[in-house]
């Protein structure tokens, strides 16, 4: 992703394939990550309901979910922002279990509500 002003490289929003084991895997997952220097100027939200529609318009995706650290307060701000509902709580299996960020939200959304919003 870069800043149409001045063209500065300031992260990437696109979607992955989340295949760690859950009962919610495998499934499409949309993501970002920005740069500190970019947090709170709209660029992940902006960013992100383009991936949405790119997702579910042009790549025909039935539904996308997102996941973060509970604690990450912007990025699940973001989530709602964008449409996404929250769905539960979960510990991700590729975190360390001492660690603050093991215990994560996941939010999704599917298409025909999207479409609908």
């Amino acid at each position: 992703m870069e800043v149409k002003a001045t063209n500065e490289f300031i992260g990437f929003i696109g979607f992955h394939t989340a295949t760690f084991e859950s009962d919610f895997t495998p499934c499409i997952e949309i993501g970002w990550r920005l740069k500190k220097e970019a947090w709170g100027k709209g660029y992940a939200t902006e960013g992100a309901k383009a991936c949405l529609e790119y997702g579910f318009e042009e790549l025909g995706f039935d539904e996308i979910y997102s996941f973060t650290a509970d604690i990450n307060e912007p990025s699940k701000q973001v989530m709602r922002k964008i449409g996404l509902k929250f769905l539960t709580e979960f510990d991700h299996p590729k975190v360390d279990p001492d660690s603050t960020l093991r215990e994560h939200v996941l939010y999704y959304v599917q298409r025909n509500v999207w479409l609908k919003e």
